[in-house]
């Protein structure tokens, strides 16, 4: 199942263990973990969105964790952050096949579910470069689960299959000369467009970033009519 892309892992009712708040590593791997971050405003009967963030190639579960950050206690936002088992993501490294990191996800989901109250209508997948990719194909591929899909940067999407309808936030700076806007989101939002998926896409003026004020706009779109 893990190889088409498609995670088992659902949120339900809480585990009634420890739940602590703040930052704490997941304890999946001795080597390429992953942190799980969780509001100091975090209470038990009030399940909370979650978003599963992806780094770029060559980076870690600390800078996924990054992009944002800075936002989760304001906004009440569980995230978790997970490291590639290689140096980016497998269908990436695996040219266009899913592997470990699928079954990897899948674990870290079970474990916080089992023990944070998440909101179902709030479960996000997001990712910056070859993590933004990730998170589109993923998204995708399990939006049963995922309701929406923060990609900033991406190069492309290649998912298994489709399943639901995730709403998905796409960004990407005109000057990247890394992955260039032209050959990837130009490209990217028109196609998710096509296939009748509702995109939020924001151009800014820039590199290969996701500058502070983009990630804040997407947890803004994330979190809007959001109960308080």
């Amino acid at each position: 199942m893990h190889k088409e892309g498609r995670l088992r892992a659902r949120p339900g009712a809480a585990g009634l263990g420890d739940a602590p708040v703040g930052l704490r590593t997941l304890g999946l791997a001795s080597a390429r973990d992953g942190y799980l971050y969780v509001p100091a405003g975090y209470r038990p009967g009030r399940p909370r969105p979650l978003v599963v963030l992806l780094h770029g190639a060559g980076e870690d579960a600390r800078d996924g964790l990054a992009l944002l950050r800075g936002q989760a206690d304001g906004a009440g936002l569980i995230l978790l952050s997970l490291a590639s088992r290689d140096y980016t993501w497998d269908m990436i490294a695996l040219r266009g096949r899913f592997g470990p990191d699928v079954a990897a996800i899948d674990r870290a989901l079970e474990g916080t579910f089992s023990r944070y109250a998440v909101d179902p209508a709030r479960v996000a997948v997001g990712g910056y470069s070859d993590g933004a990719s990730y998170a589109l194909s993923l998204g995708i591929a399990n939006g049963d689960l995922f309701t929406h899909v923060m990609a900033f940067s991406p190069g492309f999407l290649a998912p298994a299959g489709r399943s639901g309808a995730p709403r998905i936030f796409v960004s990407h700076g005109t000057r990247d000369g890394w992955l260039p806007i032209d050959s990837c989101s130009r490209r990217i939002v028109p196609r998710l467009q096509g296939a009748g998926y509702e995109v939020s896409y924001t151009e800014f003026e820039g590199p290969h970033v996701v500058p502070p004020a983009i990630g804040g706009e997407a947890v803004e779109w994330f979190t809007q009519e959001m109960p308080a």
